[in-house]
This record gives C-alpha cells, sequence and structure tokens, in this order.
C-alpha cells in the first residue's frame, strides 16, 4: 500500500486534477447572456466566441434595436453593454432595476467619421466638404448617435456651419444605424454618410471611410454593465473582465475601436 503522507506531490497532483475537474464541470452548464445594440456587436461576438471557447461556457450575444432584445433581456440579461452613454442610460430606463447605472464601465471610444461610395466619387476629404451645396449626407437622430451631427457641427461654435449640414442632411433621419444601412444600401443618390467609423470597418463593401479631420472629429464609447443576475455568477462577471484584457483590447481595436 503506498503511504501518500508521504508522496505530497502526488496528492497536490490529484488534487489539482480534481479542481480542475470540478471547475469545467461548473462552468460547462454555465450560459451568459448579453444584450446590447448592432454596433459593437461584431467585436463583441469574437469576444464571446473566444472567451467561450477558452472557458467552455456559452456566451449569447443577443445584438440589434433595442425593441428585438428587451423583453428577453428582462428575463436573463447577465451583460448588458452599449453604444454611447445615452443608450446604458435609456437600457436602464428599459430594463428597470436590472442593473445599476453606478456601476456601469466605459470600454473603448471610437471616432465618427465619414462613409463615401467607393472610389469616393465627390472627393470629400474632410467635415468642411460636407457642407458644399448638392451634397446630400445621411445622419442617424437615435441610438448612439442621438444629436451626434449637432455635436459635429456645432463643435467650432460657428452657427453657419450647422446651418449649412442641416441643408445637406437626408429627411428624415434614420432611426438607427441598421436602418440608415438600408436606407445607404436602396438611395443611391446619398453622397456621405456620417457615423461611427466601426460601421466601415464591418461593412467594407458598402463604403469608403474618411476620417473627420480636427475640430469636428467626436467620440463615443461602448459601454457594459453587469446586471444583479450576472454580478451573482463569477463566470459573467469574468467575461466582462476579459473584454478589458489585452486579448479583449485586441479584439476591440481589430473592429476599429481605440483601445489606448
Amino acid at each position: 500500500m503506498i503511504d501518500f503522507s508521504k508522496c505530497p506531490s502526488v496528492i497536490a497532483a490529484a488534487l489539482a486534477v480534481v479542481a480542475i475537474t470540478t471547475a469545467s464541470t461548473v462552468w460547462a452548464q454555465d450560459t451568459i447572456n448579453v444584450y446590447g445594440p448592432g454596433g459593437p456587436a461584431p467585436a463583441m461576438q469574437e469576444a464571446a466566441k473566444a472567451f467561450g471557447a477558452a472557458h467552455r461556457v456559452t456566451v449569447n450575444v443577443s445584438a440589434g434595436p433595442t425593441g428585438q432584445w428587451v423583453e428577453k433581456a428582462k428575463q436573463d440579461a447577465d451583460v448588458v453593454f452599449s453604444g454611447a452613454e445615452n443608450m446604458m442610460t435609456d437600457f436602464a430606463k428599459a430594463l428597470p432595476g436590472a442593473f445599476d447605472l453606478v456601476d456601469a464601465q466605459p470600454l473603448y471610444l471610437r471616432p465618427a467619421a465619414i462613409l463615401v461610395r467607393p472610389g469616393n466619387p465627390k472627393g470629400i476629404r474632410g467635415f468642411r466638404d460636407l457642407l458644399e451645396p448638392g451634397v446630400k449626407v445621411l445622419t442617424v437622430a437615435g441610438a448612439g448617435q442621438t444629436g451626434l451631427w449637432e455635436d459635429v457641427a456645432g463643435r467650432t461654435g460657428d452657427i453657419a456651419m450647422v446651418r449649412a449640414f442641416r441643408k445637406n442632411m437626408v429627411f428624415p433621419e434614420a432611426a438607427n444605424s441598421g436602418a440608415a444601412r438600408q436606407q445607404w444600401t436602396q438611395q443611391n443618390d446619398i453622397d456621405a454618410w456620417l457615423i461611427w467609423n466601426i460601421w466601415q470597418v464591418a461593412n467594407p463593401e458598402l463604403a469608403q471611410v474618411v476620417a473627420i479631420d480636427e475640430p469636428f472629429r467626436i467620440y463615443r464609447d461602448a459601454g457594459v454593465a453587469l446586471t444583479r443576475k450576472g454580478n451573482a455568477q463569477p463566470q459573467a462577471k469574468a467575461f466582462v473582465e476579459f473584454l478589458q484584457s489585452p486579448e479583449g483590447q485586441k479584439i476591440f481595436a481589430k473592429w476599429g475601436w481605440d483601445t489606448r
């Protein structure tokens, strides 16, 4: 018979195997439910896939207009992500009691940009070119872009710029980025689209990107919040930590986010 008291290394190895097996079994039974808008979705979905593969958990990411997922999120959301601070505030209202706004964490920023038709037929080089007569500009009135065009056009305090830009806008404005994408593909007479740079990264075949020159460049963040349900689950906490880790940063940078 083996005297294990004299073989501490054997005991330690056995306990480690048991611990790893137990942890894997617990995590393998768990599912993390994540909800948010479409803009950050490509990065969030890739991060969910990487985290899930590494930890043997299922991470379900439901993304798009709030109305498509809010009722289900009320029942099982572990994590909520946003595309701007005003969106996170709206999500707190749409999911009363699900999470505390003070606990939401900004993740990464991305800049507003100008999307133009392939080949840039109008020769648009910066924001001031959008003020030229006859340029048709697509904008979004809601979601993470509420007030975006006004913030950009009003950066210098020159009301003439705001007036000139508004004169070139396509009305009615799109309700969200997904609706704007559809409008962009259907109305070929639209010359430019003021939106976040990440939409061109996710849809390179639809448009070229023109960086907005200073002082007109505006940034907004993607944020994340654990719900009360998720806060009680170690795997949901670990996923949020992963989003902020070097590996998570690398994924978001791939999709156009500023991870400095």
